[in-house]
């Protein structure tokens, strides 16, 4: 795949939950390269210091302006501009709205994956034509006679198949997917992920749909084609379908269509031990980990195997001591996969492929 230099758009939301686009792009894709993250608030810092301790050389920059000379002195000419929000509701600013005009005058095509449609815009759809810009809406859905309707041939897929759930949305799902997939990979076993929303095909995700776009009839017959398509094509070992939302968040219970259409063998479950509400909804307390586990189990009729820490507002001791909790809770292995890598995870993974 080609990568296109492309600056990420995440102005006030580096390093927050409303950011988690940016972050996915900052830590790992193969469809761009990243010369420069806007975002005023985090403006002279490196982004891979800010979000995980571990300097990458990308600049974040205070505005469109600065990040387009930097990267002319990169010699890397940007071709996109990325948005790299994801606001509740999936709703542009008027400020982000006029940031992006700002970029297609400067001839960047523009890739969202928002709810906001930029190329249903006439007055953004006439300013790329003129200055020949491309408009890429990633939750724009096909028609419907392109979608799929759930058919069971989900059964014909014999590899393992493995869904990365959480206890909440914006926890990390994605990240810990692409984790075990490169971890797979580094141990010598083929892993594909099927990706479920806009970030996962920003991130180079062959086999993809956008969860949250799709008409509710054709999420299961999706996930099931995205599944069947990665084993047909590719012969992968393992797949690893990324997780939406979580069963009981009350915006995004993502996973249900998940556990039912993508048939996992078994689960693997990302939770923040120092979150205490639903993403977004302050009041709203979130489920315990013995229940989403329950919940999770019950549903779908497959275990789940292991936790995966998102260590949001925790420092490396309490990680550790978070870890041997959810043992002596669960009786289930936890694993922060992000701070120390996936390889206990990936025995775990590869245990279960032998068996």
């Amino acid at each position: 795949m080609k990568k296109n230099n492309c600056i990420v758009y995440c102005q006030g939301a580096f390093n927050t939950p409303n950011g988690k686009t940016a972050h996915g792009l900052v830590r790992f894709t193969e469809r761009y390269n990243v010369v420069a993250v806007i975002d005023s608030v985090y403006s002279g810092k490196d982004a891979g210091h800010v979000l995980d301790n571990r300097p990458n050389t990308i600049p974040i920059v205070k505005d469109l302006r600065e990040a387009v000379r930097i990267a002319d002195e990169k010699k890397l000419k940007p071709d996109y501009l990325v948005m790299g929000i994801a606001p509740d509701g999936g709703r542009l600013s008027a400020e982000a709205k006029d940031d992006i005009r700002e970029a297609i005058s400067m001839g960047l095509n523009i890739d969202s994956g928002l709810h906001d449609f930029l190329s249903d815009d006439p007055e953004m759809v006439a300013l790329a034509n003129e200055k020949g810009c491309t408009i890429r809406d990633i939750r724009k859905t096909p028609g419907r006679d392109k979608l799929h309707f759930f058919s069971g041939k989900i059964e014909e897929v014999d590899c393992l198949k493995i869904a990365v759930l959480g206890t909440d949305s914006a926890i990390g799902k994605r990240t810990t997917a692409w984790i075990i997939i490169h971890g797979l990979r580094k141990a010598g076993y083929k892993g594909e992920l099927v990706g479920t929303g806009q970030t996962a095909w920003m991130q180079g995700a062959k086999y993809s749909l956008v969860m949250d776009s799709l008409i509710n009839d054709f999420v299961s017959g999706e996930i099931e084609h995205a599944v069947h398509e990665a084993w047909q094509n590719e012969n992968p070992d393992v797949i690893v379908i990324e997780g939406q939302g979580s069963l009981m968040n009350p915006a995004y219970p993502g996973g249900f269509e998940i556990l039912a259409a993508g048939r996992p063998d078994f689960v693997i479950l990302q939770h923040a031990p120092k979150r205490l509400e639903y993403d977004g909804f302050p009041g709203y307390k979130l489920h315990s980990l013995p229940q989403q586990i329950q919940a999770i189990e019950v549903i779908s009729g497959v275990k789940v195997k292991a936790i995966t820490i998102n260590h949001e507002n925790m420092d490396a001791a309490e990680i550790k001591i978070a870890c041997k909790d959810i043992l002596q809770e669960t009786g289930l292995p936890a694993f922060d996969v992000l701070a120390d890598g996936p390889e206990q995870l990936v025995k775990l993974i590869i245990s279960e492929l032998k068996s």
